[in-house]
């Protein structure tokens, strides 16, 4: 993808406009990468333009399911991610192969695109939107097979789930999974935590997906310096 902190960790939090996120990719030092959620649009044409736009300032832009990771989006994300082009896809792990086959059947290149799981609370265990639970290892051989690249878990709530979630790093780390993409609950209170968790597995990249407590519910922008806090905690400073 980009240039990473640390060689691994990356950051998304959502842009509003080009404004917005060249100032929290300035704040972030590169290490961001923006995004948008499919659900804040009225049309598939208005979602395009969004995020044309902030590709007039990022070189990756990540399409998010919305409302929580709503499975019934995942449609939505694969029609703008066809037409814009962003780079990176989030879909429910049924529909992600699906997603990436048909995307490179309609040569739109270059599109990571995730797999969403579910914690159990249980280490070594991970459910499917569709209920099933797994075990890790078992996802991962499913997942490596269909040619996925990057796993999301959520919600993690925060550390809650921090056990479960530095297992499936290590493992997928291990089975040759690109990336890691926790969501849910984090903030500047707990990034730094997961981070040391996380620090010591040998990962293309890890990107936790930050949103709601670094927006200003006023204007919906990510506030600059909410990003910057976080990367200072993330370095440990």
């Amino acid at each position: 993808m980009k240039r990473k902190l640390y060689d691994k960790f990356l950051f998304n939090f959502l842009a509003s406009d080009k404004e917005n996120a060249s100032d929290i990719m300035e704040a972030g030092r590169g290490y961001v990468v923006p995004g948008i959620v499919s659900d804040q649009f009225y049309t598939i044409d208005s979602a395009v333009d969004k995020v044309h736009e902030l590709k007039r300032v990022a070189e990756v832009v990540s399409v998010g399911l919305g409302g929580g990771g709503n499975t019934a989006n995942w449609k939505r994300v694969l029609e703008i991610g066809a037409a814009a082009q962003p780079g990176h896809l989030n879909q429910p792990f049924e529909t992600s192969s699906y997603t990436k086959g048909f995307l490179d059947g309609h040569d739109v290149s270059n599109q990571l695109v995730n797999a969403l799981v579910k914690p159990t609370g249980q280490v070594g265990k991970i459910q499917l939107s569709s209920g099933l639970i797994m075990s890790v290892e078992e996802f991962i051989e499913v997942a490596v097979a269909v040619g996925i690249e990057s796993i999301k878990m959520m919600p993690v709530k925060g550390a809650q789930h921090l056990d479960e979630l530095i297992y499936l790093t290590k493992t997928a780390a291990d089975k040759g999974i690109r990336g890691i993409e926790p969501a849910g609950g984090i903030d500047a209170s707990n990034i730094g935590q997961i981070f040391n968790g996380i620090r010591g597995i040998d990962i293309e990249f890890f990107m936790p997906h930050i949103f709601g407590s670094t927006i200003d519910k006023q204007t919906g922008k990510t506030i600059p310096s909410k990003v910057e806090e976080i990367l200072h905690v993330s370095e440990g400073k």
